[in-house]
């Protein structure tokens, strides 16, 4: 056990925490220039192949790597390392099979797929993400392994390949085809290849990693599970997660197939208008995702962590890790969603210079789904506390009851010509505070010392209230000072979105909205307890 490379929960959630920051500066990298060059129609080819993707991608892999760290850490908790290598075969075997699947639906049926989104430009896109679904698949065994030991390392390691060789083939290559005018689909196709080059650098690694490692790692003399029973049980735990995680793939795909039908069938727009106009809420649901983002970090060491203190009985150890985890995203989650919905505009106008118009009309749809960004990280921690417990149902209805009123809201809503498409944040405004509101009714009911959710999110959102009016008055301030173009609205923001932080940082430490003992659990963070005076 000493040889393992094994972490605390706050040390796997620093590991994930640093790897998420690299993958979002490339990602940042990648997805803001990708939509200068593609615009609004553009980017609407490269989501539909995307959400196609993310969805077959989210029903092989999502559960069933969660399901997989859960047994491994279980084996490894008690030294069966015989168990945990059968574990780990019979994982490969089955997101190998999963993950082919998946390939092979998104290259037989590309134009079906293409069809039913209501955007048949999408064709080479969609064919040319078609591979990563195997290769993510295959990787994801590795990396569920990896977890389940409580080693983040190479699993962050991964991302960060993914993001790299993303930026640097996706992009460059996205720029060539459109120059060379092959459309904004080929374009977009180009993009999503530097997607797939990415999947296939980082699943090389991955096994790369594994091998170099294993011997030591996998030398037992216990009797382990047989397959059957072992796949069994990686079903039986990760079927249930994985509906719940397709649930947002799923919203995804629905989104965009009911809004761009009803801009199309109700109100009678063409193909290339009705992408146009998707593709400004594109354009803001990219920052929208950004908060849930870091929430992998948490929740890949949460549900280990908290996995072996249930098996245990240990109740105040689960209260302590999920107390902390609740702690951390409110810290993150409540800032950064009013940040974005009061600097919305502004923050557009900076990222999208060649594509102002689009900017500010997607400025409505950021200011919505800024607040919706909130409820989102509380949905997902909130489904890993659940997860973990092994009440694995249960997100599955919250994200039915939400994901059916969002349904119904876009079909509603953006049907109306008065309305059009700045109805569609407003169904994920509503889904997703919903669904955060269920899940924190049923954790408070599930949990043996029942979470203070006054404590955990007065002083994050006091804070934030405050970091968001000095962000407003700073920037209306700076605005009527500096005149001029890009250069002086650029300023204006970054000046602003500066003084927001530090007067949010300011007030963490003031409110003590971080403790000493959540310090000690990070590395040096009792050094840095010393230096705050914790």
């Amino acid at each position: 056990m000493s040889r393992e490379k094994k972490q605390s929960f706050m040390g796997g959630v620093t590991v994930m925490a640093i790897s998420t920051v690299f993958v979002k500066i490339c990602g940042a990298l990648y997805k803001i220039p990708l939509n200068n060059i593609l615009g609004e129609e553009g980017v609407t080819h490269f989501m539909s192949a995307y959400n196609i993707y993310a969805f077959l991608l989210t029903l092989s892999t999502a559960g069933l790597p969660l399901a997989l760290s859960k047994l491994i850490s279980e084996a490894n908790a008690t030294n069966r390392r015989t168990q945990m290598r059968r574990c780990f075969t019979a994982a490969k075997i089955l997101f190998t099979v999963l993950g082919a699947l998946g390939t092979l639906v998104m290259l037989v049926f590309t134009e079906q797929l293409a069809a039913a989104m209501h955007n048949s430009l999408a064709y080479w896109p969609i064919k040319a993400l078609g591979p990563s679904v195997l290769c993510v698949s295959v990787m994801c065994a590795y990396r569920g392994f990896a977890q389940g030991r409580q080693n983040m390392v190479p699993t962050a390691f991964s991302q960060f390949i993914e993001a790299f060789f993303k930026l640097v083939i996706g992009l460059p290559l996205a720029w060539y085809l459109i120059h060379a005018g092959q459309g904004l689909e080929m374009g977009a196709a180009g993009a999503i290849a530097g997607v797939t080059a990415g999947t296939v650098l980082a699943m090389l690694y991955m096994i790369f990693e594994h091998r170099k490692t294993r011997l030591p790692i996998l030398w037992g003399t216990d009797k382990p599970q047989s397959y059957a029973a072992i796949i069994r049980r990686i079903l039986f735990l990760g079927i249930p997660i994985t509906i719940g995680q397709a649930g947002m793939s799923l919203l995804n795909l629905l989104d965009q197939t009911i809004i761009l039908g009803q801009l199309q069938n109700v109100l009678g727009l063409a193909e290339r208008e009705a992408a146009g106009l998707y593709g400004q809420y594109t354009f803001s649901s990219t920052l929208f995702n950004l908060p849930a983002a870091f929430l992998p970090a948490v929740t890949v060491s949460l549900i280990p962590a908290v996995s072996v203190a249930v098996a245990r009985q240990d109740h105040r150890e689960v209260n302590k890790v999920v107390t902390t985890s609740f702690r951390l995203i409110s810290m993150l989650a409540i800032p950064a969603g009013v940040g974005l919905s009061v600097l919305a505009g502004p923050i557009l106008l900076l990222l999208y210079p060649a594509r102002r118009e689009t900017a500010l009309a997607a400025t409505y749809h950021l200011q919505l789904l800024g607040a919706a960004s909130i409820f989102v990280c509380i949905m997902l921690l909130t489904n890993s506390i659940m997860q973990a417990h092994g009440r694995v149902n249960l997100p599955i209805i919250t994200m039915l009851i939400g994901g059916s009123v969002k349904v119904a809201v876009n079909y509603l809503v953006v049907g109306n010509p008065a309305v059009n498409i700045k109805g569609a944040p407003i169904g994920t405004l509503v889904c997703y505070g919903l669904i955060a509101v269920l899940n924190l009714a049923i954790v408070s009911h599930m949990l043996e010392k029942k979470p203070n959710y006054l404590a955990i999110f007065a002083k994050p959102v006091i804070a934030s209230a405050a970091m968001g009016g000095t962000a407003w008055a700073v920037h209306g301030l700076l605005r009527h000072i500096l005149h001029g173009g890009y250069v002086q609205e650029s300023l204006c923001t970054m000046l602003a979105m500066g003084a927001a932080v530090v007067v949010y940082l300011i007030l963490v430490i003031a409110l003590r909205m971080i403790t000493k003992e959540d310090l000690k659990m990070i590395p040096h963070g009792a050094k840095l307890a010393k230096l705050l005076r914790l």
